[in-house]
C-alpha cells in the first residue's frame, strides 16, 4: 500500500468533506480520511491505483486536488488564505448594513427605500453567496446535496420572493413601510420583502466562514512554526573547502560547520569542537547541553557558544524535527470515534433539512397562514439547520489540541489516543531510561578510618579514567565534578571483568569489587564490609579502592534517579492513576528506586519478552493499562498497551511502538500528556454536545416561525465561531511543571 495526502480545495462543509471520502472509497484498494478542517485527504491505495485517478475521482466529485508541494521558503511571506474571503466580508458588511438597518426601523423607511435596498442587497446575494451558489450546483450536478445547498436555496428563495413582491406584487409601490417581525403575522405576503434576510443572512454566514478559516489557521500555526524551525542554509566542508548550499542539498554522510548562535541544519553527530546546545525549541530544556565529539546532536538546535562540525546522519524528511512534524499532522488529520458520527449526520441531515423545510411551507400555508409568513418559516428552517458546527467540532479541538503538545514536547499520534487516555487506570514504567537517568553515577565516597574521602576519590578518579567502562566513566566524571583536573595513571591495565590498577603518585592502586581486594590478600577493615554489603542491598553497585595492601574506601555507583520522577508519580497518582514499575533488575534494585519515587507496585527481574505477558495479566484482570518506556525492549509492551508512552530521548523502535511520545526525558510529561489528551477529548465532547442541542433547540423554533431568517443566519453562523472559539481555548494549557 502507499500513501499520499491530498490537498482538497473547494470545500466548504462537513458535508463536502463526508463526500469526497466517500467518492475516494469506492475506489478498489483505497482507504481515504477526508478532514474538513485541515482541507487534507489521507490516502492510502494499492497497485491498481494511481494518485492521477485519486485527483480525478476529486475533480469528478466537484473539488479539485492537489498532490503535496515542498515547503515553501521561509524568507518569502506566505500568502495569507483568508485574505479573499475577508475582502468578500468587507464588501456584503458595507452593502448589507444599510438593508438590515432600514428594514429594522421604520423611521428610515423613505419613500422608494425599498429599492435602494433591492440595489444593496442583489450583489450581496449573488456575488457574496457565490461560493455557495456554486457549490450548491455542483451538488446538484452530482445529485447530493450539502450545508451550502441550504445556504443558496435559503438565500436566492429571500431574495426571488422579494423581487416578485416588488415588481409584481405591491411592495414596490412609492411610500410602502413594513415593521421588522419576528414572529409568523398573518400579512398578505405580495406586501412583504426579504431583503434583508437574503443579504443578513449572507453577510453573517461569510462572517462565520471568515473567522472559521481565520480560526484553523491560528489552530495550525504550531505546526507550521514546527516546520519553519530547521535551518535554511548550511556551510558545508567538501574537500577542505567549506560553502554555504541550500539544506536541500545536504546530503547524509556531508561534514557542516555550525558557528556559535547558528541552526544545526540537520542530525548528525559531533565529529569536531566543543560547544553548548539550546535544544529548548526540540526538546522543552531550559538548560543547555554539553555536546563534544562523538555525541549525537539534532538538526533545529542552536549552537550556543562554540564552533562545530557535525556529520549529518539524518536528512531532510528523516530529522527529528521533520518526523516530529508529520507525527502532528497525521494526528491532525485523523479522526476520532466521535468525529466519524458526527460525519454520518452532516451527510444524511441535509436531505432531511430540506423535507423538513418543505413540510414547514406546506404545513403553514395549509393552515391559513400568510404565504410570506409560511415562506419566512421555510428559509428559516433551512439556514438554522446548517451543521457547520458538528464539522469543525473534532478537527478543529484536535488540531489545536495537538499542536500545544508539540509546543510542549508531547507529540499525539492520532485522534484514537485521545479515547485511550480517558480510560487508563494503570500505568506501567519501565524503570532503567525512565524513571531513572539510564547512566551511570557516583552517588557517594565512604573512606576508611584515617583516610580523606576527597584523596581517595582523586586517585580513584585518576585510575579509572583510561577505561570506558560504563562505572569507570561514572567514577571519573564524578571526581572531575567535584575536583576538577585529575593526575595521570601510569601503567594502567584492565582485569577483563574484576577491575582496574594503575600507578598513580608512585602508589600502585587496585579497584575492583571488595571480593577482588580480599583474593589480592588486601586487609579490608570490618566497617568497610559492612558498608559494602548494605549499599548492595540497597541497589548500589560497590568498588573497592586500595593500595599498600590495604582497602582505602568505596565508591557507590548507581543509576540515579531523575530528579522529577517523585514529582511526576505524585502527578499520576493525582489523576487517580496506579503507577507500577516493570523491570529487569533485581527486586532490591527495584524497590529502592520505587520507594524513592513513591511507587508501591513493584514487578523485577523481568526479561524483556515477559513484559508483553504482563500487561497482557493487566489487561485480562480489568486493568486499562498505560505503559511508559523508553528501550527497544520495551517497544512490543508499548504496542501492547491500550496507550504506550515512549520517552523521545529512547529509541526509534520504542518511539514507533507507541502512541505518545514525550521529545524530553522528563517524566513529568507522562501526566502533562494524559491531562492535555483528557482536555482536548473534553473539549471535542462538549464541542459536539453544542452543536447538537442547538440544532434541536433551533429546528422546531425556526418551522414554529418563531426566528426570522436574519436572526436564523447569525444564530447559525455564531454556533461554528463558538466552536472553534471553545477549542482555542487549548491553547492555554499549561504543564504541570
Amino acid at each position: 500500500m502507499t500513501s499520499v495526502e491530498l490537498s482538497i480545495t473547494g470545500m466548504t462543509c462537513a458535508s463536502c468533506a463526508a463526500r469526497v471520502e466517500k467518492e475516494l472509497n469506492k475506489l478498489d484498494t483505497v482507504t481515504a480520511t477526508v478532514n474538513f478542517a485541515t482541507e487534507k485527504a489521507r490516502v492510502e491505495f494499492g497497485d491498481a491505483v494511481t494518485p492521477e485517478q485519486l485527483i480525478t475521482t476529486v475533480r469528478d466529485a466537484g473539488y479539485q486536488a492537489l498532490l503535496p508541494e515542498p515547503m515553501p521558503d521561509a524568507d518569502v511571506p506566505a500568502e495569507d488564505p483568508t485574505a479573499p474571503l475577508r475582502q468578500r466580508l468587507l464588501i456584503c458588511l458595507m452593502l448589507s448594513v444599510p438593508v438590515i438597518a432600514m428594514a429594522m426601523a421604520p423611521a428610515l423607511q423613505f419613500t422608494n427605500w425599498q429599492w435602494l435596498s433591492l440595489t444593496l442587497a442583489a450583489p450581496v446575494v449573488v456575488w457574496g453567496a457565490w461560493p455557495f451558489h456554486r457549490a450548491a450546483w455542483t451538488n446538484l450536478q452530482h445529485g447530493t446535496a450539502t450545508m451550502d445547498t441550504l445556504i443558496s436555496v435559503g438565500t436566492l428563495a429571500s431574495l426571488g420572493w422579494s423581487v416578485y413582491a416588488l415588481f409584481w406584487g405591491s411592495a414596490g409601490v412609492p411610500g410602502m413601510t413594513h415593521s421588522f417581525e419576528l414572529t409568523i403575522a398573518r400579512t398578505d405576503g405580495s406586501n412583504n420583502i426579504y431583503l434583508e434576510a437574503a443579504a443578513g443572512v449572507t453577510t453573517f454566514i461569510v462572517a462565520g466562514r471568515y473567522f472559521e478559516a481565520r480560526a484553523k489557521r491560528r489552530a495550525g500555526a504550531a505546526l507550521r512554526t514546527l516546520l519553519e524551525m530547521g535551518a535554511k542554509e548550511v556551510s558545508v566542508r567538501r574537500d577542505g573547502v567549506e560553502q554555504r548550499i541550500p539544506i536541500e542539498m545536504l546530503h547524509i554522510g556531508d561534514e557542516f560547520v555550525v558557528r556559535p548562535g547558528e541552526k544545526i541544519a540537520a542530525d548528525g553527530v559531533v565529529i569536531e569542537g566543543n560547544s553548548a546546545i539550546d535544544a529548548s525549541m526540540l526538546t522543552g530544556e531550559s538548560l543547555p547541553v554539553e555536546v563534544q565529539p562523538g555525541d549525537q546532536v539534532a538538526g533545529a538546535t542552536v549552537n550556543v557558544d562554540g564552533r562545530l562540525v557535525v556529520q549529518a546522519n539524518h536528512v531532510g524528511a528523516d530529522t527529528q524535527l521533520a518526523q516530529m512534524a508529520r507525527m502532528v499532522e497525521d494526528a491532525q488529520n485523523g479522526k476520532a470515534k466521535a468525529q466519524r458520527l458526527a460525519d454520518r449526520i452532516s451527510a444524511v441531515f441535509v436531505p432531511i433539512v430540506i423535507a423538513l423545510a418543505v413540510a414547514t411551507l406546506g404545513f403553514w400555508i395549509g393552515s391559513g397562514v400568510a404565504t410570506a409568513a409560511a415562506f419566512t418559516a421555510a428559509v428559516a428552517v433551512l439556514i438554522i439547520a446548517c451543521p457547520c458546527a458538528l464539522g469543525l467540532a473534532t478537527p478543529t479541538a484536535l488540531m489545536v489540541g495537538t499542536g500545544r503538545g508539540a509546543q510542549l514536547g508531547i507529540l499525539i499520534k492520532g485522534p484514537e489516543v485521545l479515547e485511550s487516555t480517558r480510560q487508563v487506570d494503570t500505568v506501567i514504567l519501565d524503570k532503567t531510561g525512565t524513571v531513572t537517568t539510564g547512566k551511570m553515577t557516583l552517588f557517594d565516597v565512604i573512606a576508611a578510618d584515617g583516610e580523606q574521602p576527597d584523596e581517595v576519590l582523586r586517585i580513584a578518579g585518576a585510575v579509572e579514567s583510561p577505561s570506558e567502562h560504563p562505572i569507570a566513566r561514572a567514577i571519573t566524571a564524578g571526581a572531575q565534578e567535584k575536583l576538577g583536573e585529575l593526575p595521570a595513571v601510569d601503567a594502567f591495565s584492565n582485569l577483563r571483568g574484576l577491575g582496574v590498577e594503575g600507578t598513580i603518585d608512585g602508589r600502585s592502586v587496585l579497584l575492583g569489587r571488595v571480593r577482588l581486594l580480599a583474593d589480592r590478600s588486601f586487609v579490608i577493615p570490618d566497617e568497610l564490609i559492612d558498608v559494602a554489603r548494605q549499599a548492595e542491598a540497597d541497589g548500589r553497585t560497590v568498588v573497592a579502592v586500595g593500595w599498600g595492601g590495604r582497602a582505602r574506601g568505596l565508591l557507590m555507583v548507581s543509576d540515579a534517579v531523575k530528579s522529577t520522577s517523585a514529582e511526576a508519580i505524585s502527578l499520576i497518582k493525582s489523576l487517580g492513576l496506579t503507577p507500577i514499575m516493570l523491570t529487569g533488575d533485581n527486586e532490591s534494585v527495584a524497590r529502592t528506586v520505587a520507594t524513592q519515587v513513591g511507587i508501591d507496585k513493584v514487578i523485577a527481574g523481568v526479561l524483556p519478552q515477559d513484559k508483553v505477558d504482563k500487561v497482557k495479566q493487566l489487561q485480562d484482570h480489568g486493568k486499562v493499562v498505560a505503559m511508559v518506556g523508553d528501550g527497544v525492549n520495551d517497544a512490543a509492551a508499548l504496542a501492547q498497551a491500550d496507550l504506550g508512552l515512549a520517552m523521545g530521548s529512547g529509541t526509534d523502535v520504542a518511539i514507533e511502538a507507541s502512541d505518545l511520545t514525550l521529545v524530553g526525558d522528563d517524566l513529568r510529561g507522562v501526566p502533562d500528556a494524559i491531562r492535555l489528551s483528557r482536555k482536548t477529548l473534553r473539549t471535542i465532547k462538549g464541542n459536539l454536545f453544542w452543536a447538537f442541542a442547538y440544532n434541536v433547540a433551533a429546528l422546531p423554533l425556526a418551522a414554529a416561525g418563531l426566528l426570522n431568517p436574519m436572526i436564523a443566519g447569525a444564530a447559525m453562523a455564531f454556533s461554528s465561531v463558538f466552536v472553534v472559539s471553545n477549542s482555542l481555548r487549548l491553547r492555554a494549557f499549561m504543564p504541570s511543571r
